[in-house]
């Protein structure tokens, strides 16, 4: 089974944020269904090289080797089918990008983007809090800008 470690830096990548921490039982369900997807994943045909991980047993991650085989539209409706059938059936809020993750502590903590805004008023977040920007789209970007400070993220805009 492949792993996002295993991609090239162009690979294209997906985050889903759970809005609350997944549990052990549901970190080994998701991932069991997620490799028989992974498995069966396919472009006009082809098989995708793809992987799905699981990070901070909080954010599902979605990565495809474009290289070998690009992710064409039908294959990411797919992928959107899948997500939203964990979503419904985990009650995980994975598709709502207006929720922030953010570290407090060791901790990683969710709200809306209006409640971050709010924390950030009120100083109790600022521009060296880390969050986690979901909207990068490669390995690349992942590995150097997904985990970063406010001020390196879009979520500066609060501040």
């Amino acid at each position: 089974m492949n792993s996002i470690n295993n991609m090239p830096p162009a690979a294209k990548v997906w985050v889903y944020q759970s809005k609350r921490t997944l549990s052990a039982n549901e970190i080994e369900l998701i991932t069991s269904a997620g490799r028989e997807f992974i498995a069966h994943w396919s472009a006009h045909g082809a098989g995708l090289k793809a992987s799905i991980d699981i990070f901070y047993n909080r954010f599902i991650v979605i990565a495809v080797d474009e290289q070998q085989t690009m992710a064409s539209g039908c294959s990411q409706d797919t992928l959107l089918k899948f997500i939203k059938s964990l979503d419904e059936h985990f009650n995980l809020l994975l598709l709502d990008r207006m929720q922030v993750a953010y570290r407090k502590g060791d901790d990683i903590e969710t709200c809306k983007l209006g409640e971050f805004e709010k924390l950030a008023t009120e100083g109790l977040v600022n521009s060296t809090t880390i969050v986690f920007n979901n909207m990068v789209t490669t390995k690349y970007a992942f590995d150097n800008e997904w985990e970063v400070p406010v001020a390196k993220s879009w979520h500066g805009r609060v501040l």
